[in-house]
């Protein structure tokens, strides 16, 4: 199992609406990089999902229920092959991790969300993943 953190901002898509959701497409990915750790996600991988702009945290865990498809949200003419995933809600973090609290902490100092910042998705290592469960306060 594989180990990734996808950022969604609240006001477009929330913590809360995944749960309602259920399953939900991970769409509009617009960054080749990303789109890439997409198509790299196999079904049962799990993710953190971080609020970003609003909050900036860690707020809850999904896992991949859906390997890679072509995005529905592609716009007629839009350039880019893009691909989204399907997201399962899983639970929520007990206590959300907050970006500060992650920079605050030099054990995180390769978190691609430190290192990275504005990428949409990325890998987490797995030593980060228990980590970050621990500060949570959720297993991993």
């Amino acid at each position: 199992m594989a180990y990734w953190l996808v950022k969604s901002e609240p006001d477009a898509f929330s913590w809360d609406q995944q749960v309602a959701n259920k399953v939900e497409p991970w769409t509009g990915v617009r960054n080749f990089m990303a789109r890439n750790y997409l198509r790299a996600m196999k079904k049962g991988d799990r993710a953190f999902f971080y609020h970003s702009n609003i909050g900036k945290e860690i707020v809850g865990i999904v896992q991949v229920a859906r390997e890679a498809y072509p995005d529905p949200t592609v716009e007629p003419g839009e350039k880019g092959d893009w691909s989204c995933v399907d997201m399962k809600a899983l639970r929520p973090l007990k206590t959300p991790v907050t970006l500060a609290q992650l920079k605050a902490d030099p054990a995180f100092a390769d978190l691609p969300l430190i290192r990275q910042s504005r990428l949409s998705v990325m890998p987490i290592s797995a030593e980060h993943w228990a980590a970050i469960c621990a500060l949570g306060g959720v297993e991993a």
